[in-house]
């Protein structure tokens, strides 16, 4: 507490000697019991309005005074009667009991209307951060709208997309603002625990850094300067609701990007059916009409024949095609569900093989599938779909005449398949580690019948 001013003692004497001028003239009207109990009034009024410091002057100058004005022999300190000694001791300590609550009741009446401003600012605080609705309005409603009861906000910095405080609000200097984010920064990265701690940078020494936190996510970081008498616990109240201010945004922003990219998706896959559907519709047309073309009976000559399979062939590619783009789609959006069934892994990559006969002429195809495998529990589509593709690719990248061999054995608690060629394979720096030339199989398909099914 601090020290009373001197004008404050010199109130208390006089509100004494005030208490003496009047209880004097009754002197003789009434008993020195009554006059005495006059006197507590005055360090009552003391303690109420003066402070503890008066209040007990007054109490000490109120025996003095009664002695020496009312106790005989009058006007000296010396006492004829001995049992006035106690009642000088009872109104002492009555005077300073009367002191100590009265100060204690305006400590506390003092502390009370301080927690009623502080939550009254508290309250203007969460009004204002409640209407925000990006991060820079938040940073707006710190500088311009903070009670001045609890303080003064310098800068405020979030967390950007790379994981860097970014500075959305600050009142100080180019320089300034660079010392506050170095250190903004050096706390948000030495910020382990879950207390509110608070630095102060150097060169600095006035404001604060708070961290911004919101359970166990790291929000952003205040530079705060706080008014005179602002508790702890308010400065740490103050960040918990810029933090959920933050978080509140940070979550209303991450559900409208969700929001967005959903539209997107479906949109996306409505896209994609409403061009599949008009491409299947002319491919159709086109395998019809090339096997109507080639069961005329006039007969066509060998060119018009090789020109009819050759339209038949690329339609039902790009028919294909076409079927794998909706199938990558829908396995994008997470909504394919696997058909697992036991089959026997040679039916599969013969259907495959069967599939890609037309890009396969002109090679040398080796098939090594041991009879003796057991099944295995796969979507046989997809499996077949994935297998028609590296057949594809090692048709197209093989040289003419060139061998292709496919293999199936046992690998730990599943079987692995290799489709290889003799074509020029993958690059070092593109494949990231040596690999045999031209292998096509084991690593790009083994993830697939790992996830397809054992």
């Amino acid at each position: 507490m601090k020290p009373a001013a001197p004008g404050r003692y010199l109130l208390a004497t006089l509100a004494v000697c005030l208490v003496a001028a009047v209880a004097f003239p009754l002197l003789g009207h009434l008993d020195l019991a009554n006059i005495a109990m006059l006197f507590p009034l005055a360090v009552l009024l003391s303690s109420i309005r003066l402070g503890r410091g008066p209040a007990v002057l007054a109490a000490v100058l109120s025996v003095a005074l009664f002695d020496f004005f009312f106790v005989p022999p009058h006007f000296t300190l010396v006492v004829s009667d001995l049992q006035y000694l106690l009642t000088f001791s009872v109104l002492l300590v009555v005077a300073l009991i009367t002191t100590e609550l009265a100060s204690r009741l305006k400590a506390e009446r003092d502390s009370a209307r301080a927690r009623e401003a502080e939550a009254h600012a508290l309250n203007q605080l969460a009004q204002s951060l409640a209407g925000a609705l990006t991060v820079d309005s938040v940073g707006d409603a710190l500088i311009q709208r903070m009670p001045a009861n609890i303080g003064r906000t310098r800068a405020l910095f979030v967390p950007s997309n790379d994981d860097e405080l970014a500075c959305v609000a600050s009142i100080g200097e180019e320089t300034e603002s660079r010392t506050w984010r170095s250190a903004a920064r050096q706390l948000a990265a030495d910020d382990r625990d879950m207390s509110p701690p608070v630095a102060n940078p150097p060169d600095i020494t006035a404001p604060l850094l708070m961290p911004l936190r919101s359970g166990v996510a790291l929000r952003g970081v205040i530079v705060f300067e706080g008014a005179p008498g602002v508790g702890s616990s308010t400065l740490h109240t103050m960040s918990t609701l810029i933090a959920i201010a933050l978080e509140r945004i940070h979550y209303a922003d991450v559900a409208r990007r969700t929001e967005v990219d959903m539209a997107t998706e479906r949109l996306r896959n409505t896209l994609l059916a409403a061009l599949s559907h008009d491409i299947r519709t002319p491919l159709t047309a086109l395998v019809g009409l090339a096997d109507a073309l080639a069961l005329t009976e006039t007969g066509l000559s060998k060119e018009g024949s090789d020109s009819v399979e050759a339209i038949r062939e690329e339609a039902l590619r790009t028919s294909s095609l076409v079927n794998n783009l909706l199938e990558m789609a829908r396995f994008k959006s997470g909504k394919v569900r696997l058909k697992r069934e036991w089959q026997p892994l040679e039916e599969v990559v013969g259907a495959a093989l069967a599939a890609r006969h037309r890009l396969l002429d002109g090679h040398c195809v080796q098939v090594d599938v041991p009879q003796d495998l057991p099944l295995v529990n796969i979507d046989a589509v997809l499996m077949e779909r994935a297998l028609c593709n590296l057949i594809e690719n090692a048709a197209k990248f093989s040289p003419p005449a060139g061998t292709i061999s496919v293999s199936a054995r046992r690998a730990d608690d599943g079987i692995a398949i290799e489709i290889s060629d003799q074509g020029p394979g993958l690059d070092s720096a593109v494949a990231g580690a040596a690999a045999p030339t031209g292998a096509h199989g084991l690593g790009l398909l083994q993830p697939l019948v790992h996830r397809v099914g054992r």
